[in-house]
């Protein structure tokens, strides 16, 4: 497959960031699945900060805080993810708190899918 055909778009945010009442990621990953991105995960980071943090975030068992750094990691065409970007953009600018946005392009060396068995 051509790389440039396919990308990645990446959002890193706390897993505590909102917009509106629901939590970002889960509203940007039903939102993805509406506009039937191929793929979407949710990774949960152990420890980090960004450029609108006031002081490191981590999971050390004493810590209080649920606010983790998370990114949302989406995989399809390029053209795809552009238009879902493009498509929450407006969103994402309103947030509260910060976050970053990525795009990359990827080589994908094997998609396979699920084969599905059709008895009578």
């Amino acid at each position: 497959m051509n790389s440039s055909e396919n990308s990645i778009l990446k959002f890193y945010a706390s897993s505590t960031d909102r917009i509106g009442l629901d939590l970002l990621y889960e509203h940007l990953v039903i939102k993805a699945k509406e506009k039937s991105i191929a793929g979407v995960t949710v990774y949960r980071g152990i420890m980090g900060y960004g450029l609108s943090s006031t002081q490191i975030s981590s999971t050390r068992f004493w810590e209080l805080t649920e606010k983790l750094p998370i990114v949302i990691e989406m995989i399809d065409k390029t053209e795809v993810l552009d238009n879902f970007y493009q498509s929450i953009e407006k969103e994402l600018k309103s947030l509260a708190k910060g976050c970053l946005v990525t795009m990359h392009s990827i080589d994908i060396k094997l998609q396979k899918n699920r084969k599905i068995k059709i008895t009578f």
